[in-house]
Order: structure tokens, then C-alpha cells, then sequence
């Protein structure tokens, strides 16, 4: 059996920059409010007439991700592009990318697991390179928040958390027989809590002809709902779960552990995790600061950056742990 190792990372944020400060000025809220609750300061968001898009965000880190690896975009023999926010219902975005990419007619496959969907979309990639199907696989996270949020006072305690950007990873099967590669992932899912952290419409329960009718405005469905509480504590738990899972698994222990990159939901979050697993900063790496939480995009843009910074080399323990919208929650740990 084949084992599968990273050869190439990418991201790409756009360039317009949306500080605590701004939102201030659209909404009853301020910089030490935000900060203390969620550890963010920026975002990003897409701006109106700046060609970005979920997919075209995707393709951006794609290309580099495709260059680090050594590789064209006729090496690739499978995209998994993971998203809750497509260009449109449908079709998805990894047919999106294909298309923009000129790529040849490859199986292209979304995953919709939200903050979950990239350690998804890494094991479901690991698999298929295991079974010796693909060699090379493009994974894609990206996500385009700001074109959905309620950007008043009244959407406040969800709009303030969110970014957009995008992260991608070229998995392929490791040549080499060192050792390296993904080791394990790891994945659950509890639909008992889907609606605590939601968005019930438009959708086939909610439709738009049923939205238009109601008019009702003070009980939209087609924004997002999150029980901020009540996600908080469940995240704490099977963030801590999980990665105590893939360690076992590999016979390691926290202190083995050389960079955890954790979904990044909320600062806080990542804080509990690393004082309950007593990792050093130097072992964890969050950039929620700047980008807020980018869903399914925040781990490749995480990863991307600490390799990028020299924080990841060759050998490196490397462990991806995520918790959101499902719920769902998985990890990955990987031998770079």
C-alpha cells in the first residue's frame, strides 16, 4: 500500500483588509469587544469589482501550490475542493477550478463539511493514493464569507468572526520509503447538534419562493446562526479528543508534536487546547489575528504560512485538528 505526502502548499487572501475599527462604524460593536471574545483584530473580505470569487480564490493558491510541488496542472489526477460557501448552489467549485485551470478531464469532487471539510478532503485524498488510484491529488479550502453575513448590529456575534481566502495542498504518493507522509486521520460527526451552527436557507426546506412570501425580517433563515456558547464547549472537547486520537494511533505523545495547526475558529479555543496538551507557542501556529475564521480555508492558509516561515521542516511532526458546523470534528497527522 502507498503512502501520500505533501509536495506543495498555496494560499491566497484578498487584498482588502476590514478591521474591528470598520465594522464599528456599520455596527454596535468595537475592537476590545471582538478581541477579547474571538482574538481577532482583521479580516479580509472580497470587494466588490476585485475578480475574486470562492473558485477563482481556489485557482490562486492552486497555481502556487502546483508550482512549489514541482508540478503542471497535467499531473493532477483528482481535485477535492472543500467549501461551504460556492459560487453558486450548484454545480460546485472543483468543476469551477478544472474549468479555469484548463485542466484535463479529471474527477473533481466537493466536500461540504464546513470548518471540517479540509482534514475531510486530506483523508479522503489519502485513501485514494493509498489504494494506489491517484498520484497526485489538488485539495482546495476557500470560502467567500462576506458575501453572505449579516453586516448589521443585529448580525453582529457571527459577522464579526468570518473572512475570506483560500488554502491548497498538493497531496501525492511519497516515492520515498522513509517513513514520512500522512499517517493517520481521524473523523466524526454528531448531527444531533446540525443547527446549533447553521444556515437554514435558501435550501430545499427553506426555498426562495418561501423566503420571498414570508418577508420576514426579523427571523431570516438565509443568514448564519451559530449558539456561540454552546459550539465553544463541544469544540474544546473533540478538539482535544481527536488529537489525543491520532497520537495514540501513532504511538506518540503532545510532546512529540513539533506544529499543531488547528482550525482556526477562535483564538480562545486554540489557546485551551494548547494549555490542556502543554504545548509551547512555538509549537502551535494561529493567524486568526489577521484573517478571522476562513472555514474550510483556515488550516491551508495556517499551514501554508508556517511552512512559509520556516516552522515546519523536513522530519516534523505535524498534526491538523478541526471542529465546526455538523457538528463534524477530524484530524491528520502527518511526518513532513
Amino acid at each position: 500500500m502507498y503512502t501520500s505526502r505533501v509536495t506543495g502548499l498555496g494560499s491566497y487572501v484578498p487584498e482588502n483588509v476590514v478591521t474591528n475599527d470598520d465594522l464599528s462604524k456599520i455596527m454596535d460593536t468595537n475592537d476590545a469587544w471582538i478581541q477579547e471574545r474571538t482574538g481577532i483584530k482583521e479580516r479580509r473580505h472580497i470587494k466588490k469589482g476585485d475578480g475574486n470569487s470562492t473558485s477563482i480564490m481556489g485557482v490562486k493558491a492552486a497555481k502556487i501550490a502546483l508550482e512549489r510541488a514541482n508540478l503542471t496542472k497535467d499531473d493532477i489526477d483528482f481535485i477535492i475542493f472543500a467549501t461551504l460557501s460556492p459560487d453558486m448552489y450548484f454545480p460546485g467549485g472543483g468543476v469551477r477550478v478544472q474549468d479555469m485551470m484548463d485542466m484535463n478531464t479529471i474527477p473533481a469532487l466537493d466536500v461540504r463539511n464546513q470548518c471540517s471539510g479540509f482534514v475531510y478532503a486530506v483523508s479522503v485524498a489519502d485513501q485514494f493514493i493509498k489504494t494506489g488510484m491517484y498520484k497526485n491529488v489538488l485539495i482546495i479550502g476557500s470560502e467567500n464569507h462576506s458575501g453572505g453575513l449579516d453586516m448589521t448590529t443585529r448580525g453582529r456575534a457571527v459577522s464579526v468572526i468570518f473572512g475570506d481566502g483560500a488554502g491548497a495542498m498538493v497531496l501525492s504518493r511519497n516515492e520515498k520509503d522513509d517513513g514520512g507522509g500522512v499517517l493517520s486521520t481521524h473523523l466524526h460527526s454528531e448531527g444531533a447538534h446540525a443547527k446549533e451552527l447553521s444556515l437554514e436557507g435558501p435550501s430545499t426546506e427553506h426555498w426562495v419562493p418561501e423566503i420571498i412570501e414570508k418577508n420576514d425580517q426579523e427571523n431570516i433563515t438565509y443568514y448564519p446562526y451559530m449558539n456561540g456558547q454552546f459550539v465553544f464547549k463541544n469544540a474544546v472537547v473533540r478538539f482535544s479528543e481527536v488529537i489525543n486520537e491520532g497520537l495514540q494511533q501513532n504511538n506518540l505523545s503532545p510532546s512529540d508534536i513539533n506544529m499543531l495547526i488547528p482550525h482556526q475558529a477562535n483564538l480562545r479555543i486554540s489557546q485551551f487546547v494548547q494549555k490542556q496538551f502543554r504545548l509551547s507557542d512555538d509549537q502551535v501556529y494561529n493567524n486568526i489575528q489577521r484573517y478571522g475564521n476562513t472555514t474550510a480555508a483556515s488550516i491551508p492558509i495556517a499551514l501554508t504560512e508556517a511552512w512559509e516561515e520556516g516552522k515546519i521542516k523536513e522530519g516534523d511532526v505535524v498534526v491538523l485538528a478541526a471542529f465546526g458546523s455538523g457538528f463534524t470534528w477530524g484530524s491528520a497527522v502527518i511526518k513532513w
